[in-house]
């Protein structure tokens, strides 16, 4: 089971640098990985639909009515990172504004990428990718070097398609609907 000072140091170890025992042990490198790890974790969990921080809701509409354009608005849940999908049951248009869905429905079924903070939730592609792209933040800082930089970033690239490619074994292939622009080939 890994856990945030785990990852921290699988980063460290592709930069080259020593490992950390905690991120609270006031080491240059446990500061970077404190400074730097939520944010570093979000944006891979944006980066790609890990199938581990996949959630559904059902959303309600708040009691105040968009200004115009829509009828309703649905607050997003308080973890969504990246909104996958949104199911309106009536005209299927609605637009993000903030953290709210604008729609014309009275219930929304949303699928998105959920704020996972519990590192023994993480699928080992994620960490692996966390850890470059960690690594990748964390190399100007601890080795100036921009040619170790450049090829960390490669190796970010490199894990997120690796996942990609293991993830997307794991569902059946997507069924997309026909929508009228298609069936007038027909």
């Amino acid at each position: 089971m890994a856990s945030v000072v785990d990852v921290c140091n699988k980063g460290l170890d592709k930069v080259g640098h020593g490992p950390i025992t905690s991120l609270a042990d006031g080491t240059k490198a446990a500061n970077l990985c404190t400074r730097n790890w939520e944010t570093i974790r979000d944006q891979v969990l944006r980066d790609h639909p890990w199938n581990f921080a996949v959630k559904r809701a059902i959303l309600a509409p708040t009691t105040t009515a968009p200004v115009w354009g829509f009828s309703y608005s649905f607050p997003l849940p308080a973890g969504c990172l990246r909104l996958l999908e949104v199911r309106d049951l009536s005209t299927g248009d609605y637009e993000v504004e903030g953290r709210a869905i604008l729609a014309n429905t009275t219930a929304l079924y949303i699928r998105y990428i959920d704020r996972i903070e519990d590192p023994a939730s993480f699928d080992a592609l994620f960490i692996d990718a966390a850890a470059c792209r960690l690594a990748f933040e964390l190399c100007e800082s601890l080795t100036q070097s921009n040619t170790k930089k450049n090829d960390l970033w490669q190796e970010y690239d490199d894990a997120l398609t690796r996942a990609k490619r293991v993830d997307g074994q794991e569902n059946p292939p997507a069924q997309f609907e026909e929508d009228d622009w298609l069936a007038v080939r027909y």
